[in-house]
């Protein structure tokens, strides 16, 4: 009996120390074949050069999604479509203008107006300046704020290494400057920008405005003005002349772009791998969410170049609309659970081209154990760092729908912010290697959830 014992340990401990030299040759191989032969930067510079910039409901969005579709056919997937969604449709209709006049004198600051806001029409809008550092000060002064443009100077918290802890911690003011200022009787919010980078780039993003307010123009300006602004207004009163052409126009029709390879023994349980095709316009959405897709796309390139037949229904989606709505994750979720699909992970890549440093995964605790197993395989190539929560707004709906194990590519965090919905985001900032690594690494995961299960 106690022969047997070690007979049969022996038997399994031989057949997992193969199966895992088994795995690590052919991540190897995944490994090799990007990094020597990898698309992803090309596609990268087609999206970006050739199409720009993608906001959602824009003819730009139009050009990316017919570049996500033939690329995918060219790359030979089993499939390739369009689903479609509505989207809504916000325009920028120009440049937007912020002239401040101060005591020491006048200053023509670096402005954009916020996702979804609505302008001034053109006209010039002039007020005296309030300046606040959060919501809970504009309520204790909101007897002030009548007729005022409201200034939120939030910083961002410098102290936060995860540089997501501090967007997290400061991005309430873009989001909701506009409604807690006309609440308070304001006529208008000006919001630093969601960054802690050097130099005075404004970085845009969405806002929301509440139904029931009236709806007062929202404009985030550059790092540098807003220090400026904080220094003269110490001093005395200033003053702000702004001007604003952006508005909403109807929602129009968008679509998500899936491609697939069909599972050779499990067709109807799939695993989900995207990032989202819809950009903001003042760059060219190359981290946000250009990195996210070629890195996608990539998958499919070395899954096919290598002839690795899946197991399981692999799927590519470059989502729409996740900037202002999110509405191409919801679509591709509800159509899932009408046709009655198995999803069994997801994998979205958000977080921009860097440097890859981890994973995390947002699942039961048997299936984050063996992701955690999983670990020592992946970790040669940049990824070292499993954590628990993850995944990505595009592909949220799914955990929501199918409770499905969802994870998100961790890059290093530490210049995404500098970039982010700014004019510098474009191809230029990306580097070829960062960015190829990332796709090794998200390709390594689905290969061993691909093959293992979760």
């Amino acid at each position: 009996m106690r022969k047997s014992f070690f007979v049969l340990s022996f038997l399994l401990t031989s057949g997992l120390l193969m199966a895992q030299k088994e795995d690590s040759v052919f991540i190897r191989a995944i490994s090799d074949d990007i990094l020597n032969n990898g698309k992803a930067y090309e596609y990268l510079r087609q999206l970006t050069k050739q199409v720009g910039g993608r906001v959602s409901g824009s003819p730009n969005m139009v050009k990316a999604e017919n570049w996500g579709l033939k690329t995918m056919q060219d790359i030979g997937a089993d499939k390739a479509w369009l689903q479609e969604c509505m989207v809504p449709h916000w325009v920028r209709a120009g440049k937007d203008v912020v002239k401040a006049m101060a005591r020491g004198g006048s200053r023509d600051l670096d402005a954009l107006a916020l996702g979804n806001s609505e302008g001034t029409g053109g006209k010039y809008l002039t007020a005296p300046v309030m300046m606040v550092g959060s919501f809970e000060e504009l309520e204790k002064r909101k007897e002030e704020a009548k007729g005022k443009i409201v200034f939120f100077n939030y910083k961002f918290r410098n102290e936060l290494v995860q540089t997501f802890q501090a967007y997290s911690d400061a991005v309430k003011y873009r989001g909701g400057a506009a409604n807690a200022g006309s609440k308070n009787g304001a006529v208008g919010v000006l919001v630093r920008s969601m960054t802690h980078a050097v130099g005075n780039n404004p970085h845009t993003g969405a806002m929301r405005y509440d139904s029931a307010i009236q709806k007062i123009p929202a404009i985030a300006i550059g790092i540098e003005d807003a220090d400026w602004m904080s220094q003269e207004i110490s001093k005395g009163t200033i003053t702000v002349s702004l001007s604003s052409n952006a508005h909403m126009l109807p929602d129009t029709i968008g679509h998500n772009v899936i491609a697939e390879l069909t599972g050779s023994e499990f067709p109807n349980e799939v695993i989900t791998i995207g990032g989202h095709l819809d950009s903001w316009d003042p760059g060219e959405g190359a981290h946000d969410d250009g990195a996210g897709c070629v890195q996608s796309l990539e998958i499919l390139r070395v899954f096919r170049a290598l002839g690795y037949k899946p197991k399981h229904t692999i799927r590519i989606v470059l989502f729409a609309n996740e900037e202002n709505g999110g509405r191409g994750g919801d679509k591709y979720a509800e159509v899932a659970q009408a046709k009655g699909e198995k999803h069994i992970f997801a994998l979205e890549s958000d977080a921009g081209g860097f440097t890859p440093r981890g994973f995390g995964l947002t699942a039961p605790d048997d299936m984050f154990a063996k992701f955690m197993s999983w670990q020592p395989l992946i970790a040669p190539y940049g990824a070292s760092d499993f954590r628990k929560g993850g995944g990505g707004s595009d592909i949220s709906p799914l955990g929501k729908t199918f409770a499905t194990p969802l994870a998100g590519l961790s890059p290093d965090s530490q210049r995404y912010f500098d970039i982010h919905h700014a004019r510098s985001d474009v191809f230029e900032n990306v580097n070829k290697r960062e960015l190829l690594l990332g796709a090794v690494n998200m390709a390594a995961l689905v290969y061993l959830v691909d093959k293992y299960g979760m």
